[in-house]
This record gives structure tokens, sequence and C-alpha cells, in this order.
């Protein structure tokens, strides 16, 4: 590995002892632009994040870094400046393992006002409780240090977690910026990690705003669960950082969802403040949620026993009911090219508690 060149320190904003320093792990840049104004200059953008990387760490490699100086390009855009937004450890020597970024400009989104908590069947307690979210993300200097900053979301898959997410943002009138924690897990160590650190940056741009991580449990099992890998420990890492150091971003609430929440990792699940149960529906709701889908139903629907449905689907969830009972029937109408009917749907329900009861073929023969 090559050692650090004692080099100059163009940029940093006055010479620092590099005996003092060690290698940047992580560092974050902000297109800061051009000393002077010229008409004739072009701005450049990033097109492949790796090469940029590269290309970055080769031209300053040996430069002390600390949040808040400038590093300047020598080759393609001379002179054209990138503040160091953050670097860690602090004050720093960029190396040849430097993860670096570029922080990208970041459009303004709003919240797509598609859902709100009255659409919403069922979950009352859940909708009760992200009240307190919501009065946070309308006035966040009101909570000072009393702000929702971490919230987690549990309960069976199908059971409105994300839909519950999707109405706060509504409701609030705040962006919600989603994640699924797989999509974390890439090939490289340190991609994760990085994706991770960008959302948040992101996130303190377009505050208030929600950060939601849905299938937390991909990164955050408990290391009896989970075969421990570089880059998931990487990602664990750098989420636990941000989250740490959310009290340090007004406005900015994450939450995370999980159908496994007794395999989380303690130290991950000590992070929430709050943690909000969702519930299968019980047969009022379920009622509720099939009068409501039936509705839209693309397919004519014959006079049908709703009640009797709701009544059977005990342990049913949300998304079983509309995939795998509304959905199945009007595909079955389709083919049969006629109007669904009770039998239908009935022979829908009874195809999902078979799946349910027919165990696997034999794991070990």
């Amino acid at each position: 590995m090559r050692s650090i060149q004692k080099t100059g320190t163009k940029g940093t904003g006055g010479k620092l002892d590099r005996s003092r320093t060690t290698g940047a792990r992580y560092m974050l840049l902000r297109p800061a632009g051009y000393p002077l104004k010229s008409m004739f200059q072009e701005h450049p953008a990033v097109s492949d994040p790796r090469l940029f990387e590269r290309y970055a760490r080769e031209q300053w490699y040996g430069e002390v870094v600390k949040p808040g100086c400038y590093l300047f390009d020598r080759r393609l855009y001379p002179d054209f400046a990138f503040k160091v937004v953050r670097v860690y450890p602090r004050v720093s020597v960029v190396g040849s393992e430097t993860n670096i970024v570029v922080e990208q400009k970041v459009e303004k989104t709003k919240a797509v006002n598609d859902v709100r908590f009255d659409q919403v069947v069922g979950q009352n307690m859940a909708k009760r409780k992200v009240k307190v979210i919501e009065r946070f993300l309308q006035d966040p200097d009101k909570f000072g240090k009393w702000a929702p900053r971490n919230v987690l979301f549990y309960g069976a898959s199908g059971t409105g977690k994300t839909l519950i997410a999707r109405a706060l943002s509504t409701e609030a009138k705040v962006p919600m910026l989603p994640i699924k924690a797989t999509s974390l897990i890439g090939e490289f160590v340190g991609e994760g990690s990085r994706q991770i650190h960008s959302l948040y940056e992101r996130a303190e741009q377009e505050a208030p705003c929600i950060i939601f991580i849905d299938e937390l449990d991909a990164i955050a099992l408990d290391r009896r669960y989970q075969e421990l890998r570089g880059d998931v420990s990487e990602v664990v890492n750098a989420l636990l950082t941000e989250m740490d150091g959310l009290h340090m971003r007004s406005g900015v609430c994450t939450i995370a969802a999980t159908n496994k929440i007794e395999f989380l990792d303690s130290s991950i699940r000590s992070r929430f403040e709050e943690e909000i149960e969702f519930k299968l529906p019980n047969q009022e709701e379920r009622l509720a949620l099939l009068e409501l889908n039936v509705k839209t139903m693309p397919v004519p629907v014959e006079t049908v026993d709703l009640k009797k449905v709701a009544a059977i689907t005990e342990g049913f969830s949300g998304r079983d009911l509309v995939e795998k009972v509304l959905k199945v029937a009007r595909h079955q109408a389709i083919m049969d090219e006629c109007s669904i009917t009770q039998a239908m749907l009935e022979d829908s329900v009874k195809r999902v508690k078979k799946d349910v009861k027919e165990p696997p073929g034999e794991m070990f023969t």
C-alpha cells in the first residue's frame, strides 16, 4: 500500500501536522464553483461516481482535509472548487482507500397526496401514535430535544406499515424518502454505507421530512440469525451513526419497518425511542377492507356475502385480502368471462389456507 506523501496542503486553510492525522475513511464533497466567474467556464457534473472517486483519490492523495476546507481540481476543470462537507476522522488525510462521495443536487420533492389517515382501515392505535410525529414535522423547533427522531413500525407483513408512513407524509405535508434495506447490501463493501450517508444528507436538505427504511431486518438481525458480512456491518455502522446524529438535524424523522422485531439486534433496536405495533385486522376491519376494494373492481361483482368472506379470513392481512382473495377471484372471472361470484371468493380463501397448512418439502432426507 502506498504511503501518504507529504505534499502541499492546498485548500485546507492552513498547514496541519500530518504526523498527527490518519487516513480518511469517508469524505463528502459539495461542488462549490469557480473562484472567479466567466461565461466560458463549463460547470462539471459527476457522470460516474466510481470513476470520479478514483480520479479524486489520485489528484488529492496526501491532502490533509477537514470539514469546511476546499479542494481544487487541477486537471479537467482547473480551479473548480469542492467544499469538504464531512470527513471521518474529522481531520485526516486523503488516502488510497478513502470513500469519496459528491453531494448531488437535489430537486425538492413534495408529498404525494394519495393516502390520508381516514382512508386507512384499522390500525387506530398506530394512527393515534404517529400524530406525535405529524405535529413534530409541522413544527420541529417547538419539540427541541423531545422530538420523535427514530421510530420503529413492526408487525405482520401486509398490515399497512408503509401505507401509514405515506399517509403521515401526506397529512404533515412533508416529503418521504423511502429505501429498502435489502438494496443497501451491495457487491462492494462501503457501497451501502455511502447510500445511507447520502440519504441523510439529502434529508437534511429537504427537512422537515421522513426517512422510511423498509425491511430493516435485512441488515439488522441479531448476529445469531445471520452470517455477518462486511458490507452488512458497514451499513449498520453507518445507519447507527446517522441515527445518533439526528439531534443535529432539525425536522428529520427516521421510521423503520420490520416484521421480525424479535430477531433484531439489540444495539439497533435500542436506538428507536418508540415502537408502534401493527396488528392483523379483526373481522369488522376485514369486512371494511373488502367493501372498500370491491368498489374499485374492474369487472362486475354479483351479489356476494362479504360478511361471510370476512368471517372465514381470520389471520389474513389487508394485503392478503386484496392480493390473494380479491385479485385471484378477479383473474378467474376474466378467464371465465363472467362476473365475480361468491364461490370464486371462497375458493380463493381455501387456496390461501391450503398453502399455509401444507408444509414445504422435506429439507433433509
